[in-house]
């Protein structure tokens, strides 16, 4: 009888050993995280304050809309003519500036980017006709052009495959903070020292960040602060071939076109936001420089949460076993029917209700790119990415210069934004079923060698 006791005790310790309790299950995942490191949240934190100061300088000019266009007598179309070539430009930046990052490496070319756009953020301040504002944003539209095909090939660069929505949302979430930073900073600053100040200080922010970005950055094989065990989980996902890619041998491949598609249909929306919602609020409920700030500012700050909400719902899916196709598009679908209900905020008469309307709008679009950027990594090896991210960012610019002209007639033709917020809440729901169609299951593009 004791003996079989014994052996009882043996085989429970035996199965204590090879089945540990949940608690222990935990311990040693903390763990197993703990000799991994997390540098490469510090490498995403840069990319977060590029995102900001990125989105600071170019959206200091639709804060200042209604004073530039008081002292320099603009017409509604020459606002758009002025947007129209920031546009431009930024298409025709990321037209080969994609090519350009996976040539020069994300080190270098990154840096070239941000001190391209802060010199021309600053060039603003010299401006004093619609020729000149529009040869500077022109300027600021090439600079920009690098800094989401830097930063999703960084991110690609950085981080396993199941982790890059997440890290995708984080970054894309500093547009949100500087979007929502510009309306409180720049009409401080445009009070106190001219509006000509306002593009020179928010244009020297960059300088400080490339400071940082050569010191800390360099590619994870080169690093001297990460450890062998996060470089292996870095590079944990199958081995891809390296290289350049170039556009010709991307545009036969379907899943580029879906990329590009998508951008070129909600990419506009966003801008429509960034450049035309202090008007709107000026317009529909009588604000000012001195009043708008808390509205903006609160429209961000929901647009963030969506940002980082956005690539967590897509990641918790794929990790609780949803395919990458479904987890990816099933949380695109929540975005796109989030957005719908902004078609009402022309028509509230509460300044909150449209606040409301409006920040949803905006953070179920950030969440909406979170996922999208993140679909080049799911269908592209990394060799191609800054490449397909630049052509699909150059139909979003694209479809950024038909929103400025479309906005800027019905805008001087009618004076209502009612017809505006209808195309912007019913445009996501049909790329989706585009980006459905040309990739119903997200496989992977063959890229020729």
């Amino acid at each position: 009888m004791d003996e079989k006791m014994g052996a009882g005790h043996s085989v429970a310790s035996a199965k204590s050993l090879a089945q540990p309790t949940t608690s222990g299950a935990e311990e040693a995942r903390t763990e197993i995280k703990a000799r991994i490191g997390h540098f490469r949240w510090t490498i995403c934190a840069l990319l977060f304050f590029a995102a900001t100061i990125n989105y600071i300088d170019r959206q200091v000019i639709g804060i200042l809309k209604p004073v530039l266009e008081n002292e320099f007598r603009w017409t509604e179309i020459d606002y758009s003519n002025i947007v129209f070539s920031f546009q431009l430009a930024y298409a025709i930046g990321l037209l080969g500036v994609g090519r350009l990052m996976d040539w020069l490496g994300t080190r270098l070319g990154f840096s070239l980017a941000v001190g391209v756009w802060s010199v021309a953020a600053m060039a603003h301040a010299l401006a004093r006709s619609v020729l000149g504002f529009s040869a500077a944003r022109f300027a600021l539209g090439l600079g920009e052009a690098g800094n989401f095909p830097a930063s999703i090939k960084t991110v690609a660069e950085w981080f396993p495959q199941r982790e890059r929505a997440l890290a995708t949302g984080i970054f894309n979430a500093g547009t949100n903070v500087g979007a929502l930073a510009t309306p409180l900073l720049v009409p401080w600053i445009a009070y106190r020292y001219g509006w000509e100040w306002a593009f020179i200080l928010t244009g020297a922010l960059g300088f400080l960040w490339l400071i940082l970005w050569l010191a800390i950055y360099h590619r994870p094989e080169e690093h001297p602060r990460l450890s062998k065990a996060e470089l292996a989980y870095i590079r944990s996902d199958p081995p891809t071939q390296e290289g350049r890619v170039s556009i010709g041998r991307i545009l036969p491949h379907k899943q580029t076109w879906a990329f590009a598609i998508g951008k070129f249909m909600t990419d506009p929306i966003w801008w429509l936001y960034l450049f035309w919602l202090p008007d709107f609020f000026h317009k529909t409920h009588g604000l000012d420089l001195k009043s708008f700030g808390p509205p903006l500012a609160a429209v961000y700050l929901i647009a963030d949460a969506g940002s980082v909400g956005g690539g967590w719902l897509s990641s918790a899916l794929i990790k609780r076993g949803w395919t990458v196709n479904a987890g990816r598009k099933i949380a695109m679908l929540i975005c796109a029917l989030c957005v719908v209900p902004v078609i009402f905020a022309p028509r509230v008469t509460s300044l909150w209700a449209a606040v409301a309307l409006v920040g949803l709008a905006a953070a179920a679009h950030q969440g909406w790119s979170a996922n999208i950027f993140t679909l080049t990594s799911d269908m592209f090896p990394r060799r191609a990415i800054g490449t397909v991210v630049g052509f699909g960012g150059m139909a979003g610019a694209i479809g950024g210069m038909l929103i400025a002209k479309v906005v800027g007639y019905i805008l001087e033709w009618t004076g209502s934004y009612i017809s505006i917020f209808i195309i912007a809440g019913s445009t996501y729901l049909v790329a989706l079923l585009i980006i459905h169609l040309l990739v119903p299951r997200l496989e992977p593009a063959k890229i020729a060698d």
